[in-house]
C-alpha cells in the first residue's frame, strides 16, 4: 500500500487525452514483488554509449524528402539508390524516377557522382533538380553543385562548373533557374546554356544579394534570400549590408598557423545589417528598389508573393519585434500599402503560417492575439474574416489547405501540452475533425489536392510510424512502423518515459517526465539527474519519441539513476502568458522554477536529496549554469555544454526579443548571468565548449572560467576543437558522452 500512495502521488496524471502508465513499464515492474531486481536486470540488455553513438544499434527508419505530384494521386521519395514514385491509392511503388546508379555512370565519365542529397521537380515535372557535395556554412546554410536530369532522355547536365552553388531552384515555367555564389544572384537559361549575372557588388562580409546574413538565418530561419514572381517575369530579392556589423573572429586549429574564421555576428545592442528589397525584371533587365522604410533600424523576416504576379507581400518589424507589419508592393510603379498589422505588449512572434489562397481574394495567417496561437483568415484588403480555430490551446502548424473543399489542416496541443494531435477544419471554423486517435505527436504531409496524406506518429516509448491516409483519415496502408526497433527497444529495457505534473510551493504547475531504473522499488533512495532546456516557447516535456538522448537517459536509468525533465515557465505549448511571462527578465523564473521542482523531487522518499545533478545544452547549459550557481544548496553537480553565460554576447535578434536592448535593460542581462555568481560554486561542475562554435561563442566559456578562476573555485573543463554549436563529427558525440557519463558517474 505505501508503495502504490508514493507511486500515485508521483507519476501520471490525466488531462484530456494523456496516455497512462502501462503495465509494462517502470512503475508495474517496481509493484511487482514477485520478481527481483536481479531478475529484471538480467532480463535487459545493457545499453552502452557504442550502441548510442557508434553501432546504429537504435537508428529509426525514415521516409525521406516526400513530394506529391501534380495530379495529387502518386508522390516521390529520396532513397539511396533514386527518387522512386508511389501511388496514393495503393502505396505501391510505380517506378523509378531517377536511378542514382543510371546518372551516376554518366557523370563518372569525368568524375565521380557523390550522392545525391536533395531533388525538386519543375512545374511541369519533365525535370528534376539535383544536389550533391554538401558544404555546410552555418547551421541551416551550405554550398552544393546542382545538376539538370531531363526525366524522359535521362540526360543529366551540371549548372554550373565555376564553383558550387546555394539556394538554386527553378522558374515557375521551368525554364531557368535561379542560385546565389559569392553573395551573389544568377539566372541560368536551361535551353540556351547560359549564365546571367543579376547582381555584382556582393562581398564577403560586406553585401550580401539573394540570401541572408548569419543572425536573420539563425533567428529568423531564413537563408533563401530571393523569390520567383508566379508568372517567372521577375526576382524579388534582399540586400544586406553588414558594413557597420562588427566582426566576430574565431581561430581553427589544425595548420601550423591556426587560420581565422572572421564572420559578421551582432551582438545585442550592436548594429544589425542595413536590409533592403529589390526586384529585377528579368525580361525588360531593369531592378528597382523598394521603400520599405525611413526606418533603417528594422527586420524584413519574410518576403513572398501573393498570387498576383505583380504583387509582393513584405513583412516588417521594428528591432523591438513588438510590431510586426505585412506591406503589400506594386512592382510595377513601387508602391507600396499596409495590408495587416500586429503589435504585442511583449514580443510578436515571426508567423508561420503565412499563406495567400489560390483565389486572390484570401490569406492565412496565425497570431496569438487571443492569448493562444490560432490560424485566421483575412482578406486582401486586411479586413478578417473569421478565425479558423478557436479555444485555450495552441495550434502547432498548418499542414494542409484545400481551397475546393474548403478545409484546413492542422496540429495542435489541443488535449494535452505535451500530445500534438491533427484536425480539421471547414474555412467557416466548422465541422471540427480530428484526424489522430491514441495520445502521442503527429505530424502530415498532404497530397496535392489534400486527397491523401502520409502521417507520422510518435509517443514517448514509440518510434516514428508512417501511415498512408485518405483526406477523411481512412488507413490505406502502413508504409514504415519501425517495428524492429520496437523490439529491440523491448530487449534493452526501454521504455520506462512517463510523464506528470506537480505545483511548486510558489503555485506554479509543471509538467515533467521521468525515466525510472527498470528495477525500481520505491522503499529505495535513487539519485537524480536532471536534463533541462528552459528556453523561451521551447518544450522538452513532449509525449513524442525522444532520439539519441532518450537512450542515454535510459542506460543512466539501468545504472541506477532516475532522470527526469520539466517545463517551467517561459516555455511553450501553454499559450503566451506562460510563455512571456520571463520577458525582460530571462533566466530568473527559469532558474526559480528548476530549484523548485528538484526541491520537490528532493522531498520525496524515493529520491537522494544529496545526490541531484543537473544538465543542458545551449539555453540549458546556461540554466545548468546558473541553478548549480543560484541554487548550490540544492545541486550537488551540474554539465553545461555550449552555455550562454551573459546575454550581453549573444545576437541581438534572439536577445533583444526577449531582453530589450541592453542599453535600456541593463539589469535584465546582467541579474541572472552565470558569470556574476561564479562565487557562490559549491558542487561539481563540468564546462564544455567548441572552440568553432559560431552561434554560442567559446568567448562565453572563456569569461566564466576566468569568473570562477578569480573566484579560487575547482571544476572540469573540456574543450573540443573547431567543434561547432552541435558538436558532432567523427567519433565526438561518442567521446562526447563518454565524458559526461564518466563525471555522472563520478560526481553524482
Amino acid at each position: 500500500m505505501k508503495k502504490k500512495l508514493i507511486l500515485a502521488g508521483l507519476l501520471l496524471w490525466t488531462l484530456g487525452a494523456m496516455p497512462q502508465i502501462s503495465k509494462a513499464s517502470s512503475i508495474a515492474t517496481a509493484d511487482n514483488s514477485s520478481q527481483t531486481s536481479t531478475d529484471i536486470r538480467m532480463n535487459y540488455k545493457p545499453i552502452t554509449l557504442d550502441d548510442i553513438w557508434a553501432n546504429g544499434t537504435f537508428a529509426a527508419q525514415g521516409i525521406t524528402a516526400i513530394r506529391s505530384m501534380n495530379d495529387g494521386e502518386h508522390y516521390c521519395t529520396l532513397t539511396r539508390t533514386g527518387v522512386e514514385k508511389y501511388s496514393y491509392r495503393t502505396g505501391e511503388r510505380v517506378e523509378t524516377i531517377c536511378s542514382f546508379a543510371q546518372i551516376g555512370r554518366q557523370a563518372s565519365k569525368a568524375k565521380p557522382l557523390p550522392p545525391i542529397e536533395s531533388y525538386e521537380f519543375d512545374q511541369a515535372e519533365a525535370q528534376l533538380l539535383l544536389s550533391s557535395g554538401y558544404e555546410p556554412i552555418y547551421r541551416r546554410s551550405g554550398v552544393s553543385d546542382y545538376y539538370l536530369y531531363n526525366i524522359a532522355s535521362g540526360e543529366l547536365k551540371k549548372i554550373s562548373t565555376t564553383g558550387k552553388q546555394r539556394l538554386t531552384t527553378f522558374s515557375p515555367d521551368g525554364k531557368k533557374v535561379a542560385y546565389v555564389r559569392d553573395n551573389n544572384i544568377y539566372v541560368y537559361d536551361i535551353a540556351a546554356d547560359t549564365e546571367r549575372q543579376l547582381t555584382s557588388d556582393g562581398r564577403l562580409n560586406h553585401i550580401i544579394n539573394g540570401t541572408t546574413d548569419w543572425v536573420y538565418e539563425e533567428e529568423f530561419a531564413i537563408t533563401r534570400g530571393f523569390y520567383w514572381s508566379p508568372d517567372s517575369r521577375r526576382i524579388a530579392y534582399y540586400r544586406f549590408d553588414e558594413s557597420r556589423v562588427k566582426e566576430y573572429n574565431m581561430q581553427m586549429w589544425g595548420a601550423l598557423y591556426p587560420q581565422d574564421n572572421r564572420f559578421k555576428y551582432p551582438k545585442a545592442g550592436e548594429d544589425n545589417s542595413v536590409v533592403d528589397v529589390y526586384i529585377a525584371d528579368i525580361e525588360a533587365g531593369t531592378t528597382r528598389k523598394l521603400d520599405v522604410g525611413s526606418e533603417r533600424d528594422q527586420y524584413i523576416p519574410r518576403l513572398k508573393w501573393t498570387q498576383n504576379p505583380t504583387q509582393l507581400a513584405i513583412m516588417r518589424m521594428n528591432r523591438l519585434q513588438n510590431e510586426l507589419e505585412i506591406l503589400l508592393a506594386d512592382a510595377t510603379d513601387g508602391s507600396l500599402h499596409t495590408l495587416y498589422t500586429e503589435t504585442a505588449k511583449e514580443y510578436v512572434e515571426v508567423p508561420d503560417t503565412w499563406l495567400f489562397l489560390q483565389d486572390g481574394k484570401h490569406f492565412l495567417i496565425n497570431s496569438e492575439r487571443s492569448g493562444y496561437n490560432h490560424i485566421y483568415m483575412y482578406d486582401m484588403n486586411g479586413a478578417l474574416v473569421r478565425a479558423l480555430t478557436a479555444g485555450d490551446y495552441d495550434v502547432v502548424a498548418v499542414r494542409g489547405v484545400d481551397e475546393k473543399s474548403g478545409r484546413l489542416f492542422y496540429t495542435a496541443h489541443a488535449s494535452s501540452p505535451i500530445n500534438t494531435e491533427l484536425f480539421a477544419v471547414n474555412f467557416n471554423g466548422k465541422k471540427l475533425q480530428k484526424l489522430s486517435d491514441k495520445p502521442g505527436t503527429y505530424g502530415a504531409t498532404f497530397s496535392k489536392g489534400c486527397k491523401y496524406y502520409i502521417r507520422t506518429f510518435s509517443d514517448a516509448n514509440t518510434p516514428p510510424c508512417y501511415t498512408l491516409h485518405d483526406g477523411k483519415g481512412k488507413l490505406i496502408k502502413v508504409l514504415q512502423d519501425n517495428a524492429a526497433l520496437q523490439q529491440r527497444m523491448a530487449e534493452y529495457g526501454t521504455g520506462h518515459k512517463s510523464f506528470g505534473k506537480l505545483t511548486t510551493a510558489t503555485g506554479v504547475d509543471i509538467n515533467y517526465y521521468t525515466v525510472l531504473p527498470p528495477d525500481f522499488d520505491s522503499t529505495k533512495r535513487y539519485p537524480l539527474f536532471f536534463y533541462v532546456y528552459g528556453g523561451p516557447g521551447n518544450q522538452q516535456v513532449n509525449n513524442s519519441y525522444g532520439g539519441s538522448d532518450y537512450y542515454w537517459f535510459h542506460m543512466l536509468a539501468q545504472q541506477g539513476y532516475v532522470v527526469a525533465c520539466f517545463d517551467g515557465r517561459g516555455t511553450g505549448g501553454r499559450g503566451a502568458e506562460f510563455k512571456k511571462c520571463t520577458y525582460k527578465n530571462l533566466g530568473k523564473l527559469e532558474c526559480e522554477d528548476a530549484i523548485a521542482v528538484a526541491r520537490w523531487f528532493g522531498s520525496q522518499p524515493w529520491i537522494d536529496e544529496q545526490r541531484i545533478g543537473i544538465f543542458g545544452w545551449s539555453f540549458g547549459g546556461y540554466l545548468s549554469s546558473l541553478c548549480i550557481l543560484k541554487g548550490n544548496d540544492v545541486f550537488k553537480s551540474a554539465i553545461a555544454v555550449a552555455p550562454v553565460t551573459t546575454w550581453r554576447y549573444y545576437d541581438n535578434i534572439y536577445t533583444e526579443r526577449f531582453l530589450q536592448r541592453p542599453q535600456d535593460n541593463p539589469t535584465g542581462y546582467d541579474d541572472n548571468s552565470p558569470i556574476n555568481f561564479a562565487a557562490n560554486l559549491k558542487g561539481h561542475y563540468l564546462l564544455i565548449h567548441g572552440t568553432g562554435d559560431d552561434n554560442v561563442h567559446f568567448q562565453n566559456s572563456i569569461d566564466l572560467i576566468t569568473a570562477l578562476q578569480k573566484a579560487n573555485k575547482q571544476f572540469d573543463f573540456y574543450l573540443f576543437p573547431n567543434k561547432n554549436h552541435s558538436i558532432y563529427g567523427g567519433n565526438t558525440r561518442l567521446h562526447l558522452y563518454e565524458k559526461m557519463t564518466n563525471f555522472i558517474r563520478q560526481n553524482l
